[in-house]
């Protein structure tokens, strides 16, 4: 079967079943809920086209102003461990925290969590300093298209990337690398990223679809048509799969979630949590992940969960602040309409 010449000829619901069947003789009925944890706003690379870290570089004069403070970001891993969500990874613009730093914050969060996490802050030649806190390492390839790759994203070298991706293999890391979608790539283009996975012994593949930002030459560029998004993640699954997917959605896309789901996906990314939780767009994922026959692990409804003591006392007030900004989405005559009905 070519798979390419099915998504060009419109034959998605085939790729879909076919990708789903696969997807739950391999992996199960169960979708988890993923976030990546970010570091800082400031990225010295600061030019990839779509980026929108590139449009704050030039309003950014201090880099170290950009850094989030480690009990924020520690408070916002323990809220999200108390939901049931996986860190995606750890991301952090180029420049903004040393290995050392980062290396310290991940063994933190694996303490906090149980779980190692992932990185995806860089090209990075350093990476024998990392231990069992680290389950893996990201490279952000972004399009699977060289020529395209230079142009969209000049300063991150795809050989540089993928050679940090062997390094972590022979050190025992597992490998993954990010995919955007709408960026000008073509169905011929899985060609390429199919023989990066295989290559490489890619074990997670993190698609995402563009995300317009202002200020960058792709504010007026439409995102990918849902059914082309899910048959790329189709033709995907079906070459390989025991491949971990993970794709990420934005708040406008929501319905692209079931799609996304019979295609293959494993997780769900991209969500702005705290402004979603115990809202319609909240419930509207999961009534998404019911609706295509999965389980979800992780909530983003049930309150109760965030109740609980931090394990360090003085991230209490920020995990306060967050867990008062995930309560106070609920209209304040919610309760009132729910007995009324």
């Amino acid at each position: 079967m070519n798979l390419i010449n099915k998504i060009k000829d419109f034959e998605i619901l085939d790729l879909l079943n076919q990708a789903n069947q696969i997807t739950l003789k391999n992996h199960g009925d169960t979708i988890s809920l993923e976030r990546a944890i970010f570091l800082s706003w400031w990225c010295d690379k600061g030019d990839c086209a779509f980026c929108y870290m590139s449009t704050q570089k030039p309003l950014i004069k201090d880099p170290q102003k950009a850094r989030r403070r480690l009990e924020a970001i520690l408070a916002e891993v323990e809220v999200v461990n108390r939901m049931g969500w996986n860190i995606e990874f750890l991301s952090g613009g180029y420049g903004s925290f040393t290995t050392s730093e980062i290396r310290d914050l991940a063994q933190e969060i694996y303490q906090l969590t149980g779980s190692p996490v992932w990185l995806n802050v860089g090209i990075t030649k350093d990476i024998d300093s990392y231990g069992e806190e680290i389950k893996g390492i990201t490279g952000a390839v972004e399009v699977a298209n060289t020529d395209l790759q230079r142009q969209i994203c000049p300063s991150k070298n795809l050989d540089d990337i993928m050679d940090m991706l062997e390094l972590a293999g022979e050190l025992g890391f597992k490998k993954a690398i990010t995919i955007i979608l709408g960026l000008g790539e073509t169905p011929e283009d899985l060609n390429y990223l199919f023989s990066l996975i295989e290559d490489y012994g890619i074990n997670r593949l993190i698609f995402y679809s563009l995300n317009p930002h202002e200020g960058t030459p792709y504010a007026r560029k439409p995102q990918p048509a849902s059914l082309y998004y899910a048959g790329v993640v189709a033709a995907t699954r079906i070459r390989f799969p025991d491949l971990e997917i993970i794709t990420g959605t934005w708040i406008d896309n929501l319905a692209n979630i079931g799609p996304l789901i019979l295609a293959g996906a494993n997780g769900l990314t991209k969500f702005p949590l705290f402004s979603m939780f115990g809202t319609g767009k909240g419930r509207r994922v999961e009534e998404e992940v019911h609706w295509a026959g999965r389980k979800l692990e992780g909530t983003f409804t049930d309150a109760d969960r965030l109740v609980g003591s931090s394990y360090r006392r003085d991230l209490e007030p920020f995990v306060k602040r967050y867990i008062k900004r995930c309560l106070n989405n609920k209209p304040k005559n919610e309760d009132r309409l729910l007995t009324l009905k």
